[in-house]
């Protein structure tokens, strides 16, 4: 198995070598790219969720807190040199809780004119505030977000719920790992939304999920009809790190292999994420290796 996972990450690595050759184009400011956007004609809007958006069964995206050192334009000039459609972004593009509707909106043309689909954002906090739980809501809708993913306090439940129902919004609770004291696990998440309006699920986060002792691929099976969100990623942390250690995608402790089988398995609907943290202020390089390793074990799969 250790010789098969080796060759798998050689022959996975050759898939990211075209890219590589994209990216000193990286070298030259971004901020003088056109600006996404501003094309007369938009692209076509990547929100279809049809088989023109899949890899292998999957569809493929970027957490942008990857890249959240750039700004909203760079980031959108990286995700066009790795092929990707999908993006949730974090706040450092766009603020869902402070921002107005307007500038939330704005944010949304610009992806869709990019051909990008805004599918997720960053961990929005829910306050147990109706004035600031509406305010997310109205934020997320004036983007046109698929999937809102948070973490709601507690108390705030009923108050997320009422707003789901009244928005037609999907929100996607993110696990945090053994320090979170409240959401470590995807089971902690599923416990408190098991009995809520079935909108409300899971972005289950592989690397949290790991450090909190939980195996993500038998999260991703056990709780399949609530997991809307993921975030991809590695880690040389082990269970019961109170902090993680990143790594590239393929270079962890993860069974990558194992996630992707348990999301094909379960015909997983939602984005894998890529969420990449060990250089922020360097990521390029990281989360196209990530992306290129994931692309050759799904051909590999598939």
């Amino acid at each position: 198995m250790s010789t098969l996972n080796h060759l798998n990450r050689r022959e996975a690595l050759k898939t990211v070598a075209l890219g590589f050759m994209a990216l000193p184009l990286l070298n030259t400011p971004l901020r003088s790219a056109e600006p996404a956007g501003n094309s007369a004609t938009p692209a076509a809007t990547g929100a279809s969720a049809g088989t023109e958006d899949r890899e292998h069964g999957l569809r493929l995206g970027v957490a942008s807190y990857s890249l959240r050192m750039m700004t909203l334009d760079e980031t959108i000039a990286v995700l066009k040199i790795l092929r990707v459609k999908n993006v949730g972004l974090f706040k450092a593009h766009c603020d869902w809780q402070s921002a107005t509707a307007d500038e939330c909106r704005a944010v949304g043309v610009k992806l869709r004119a990019a051909g990008l689909t805004l599918t997720g954002s960053g961990v929005v906090n829910l306050p147990n505030d109706e004035a600031k739980v509406r305010q997310a809501f109205e934020n997320v809708r004036a983007a046109e977000m698929q999937t809102m993913v948070c973490k709601p306090d507690i108390a705030a439940l009923p108050l997320v719920e009422k707003f789901v129902k009244e928005f037609n919004q999907k929100i996607a609770i993110h696990n945090h790992g053994p320090e979170d004291k409240v959401f470590p696990t995807p089971a902690s998440a599923f416990d408190v939304i098991k009995s809520l309006d079935s909108r409300i699920g899971l972005c289950i986060d592989v690397g949290h999920a790991a450090r909190a002792g939980m195996d993500p691929a038998a999260a991703i099976r056990q709780y399949a009809s609530r997991v809307y969100d993921l975030h991809m990623k590695d880690s040389i942390a082990i269970a019961g790190d109170m902090k993680d250690i990143p790594a590239e995608v393929g270079a962890g402790r993860l069974d990558i292999r194992g996630i992707l089988t348990a999301l094909r398995e379960t015909r997983y609907g939602g984005v894998v994420a890529f969420e990449y943290e060990k250089a922020g202020g360097n990521p390029v390089t990281g989360l196209a290796e990530s992306v290129g390793y994931v692309r050759g074990i799904l051909a590999a799969l598939s």
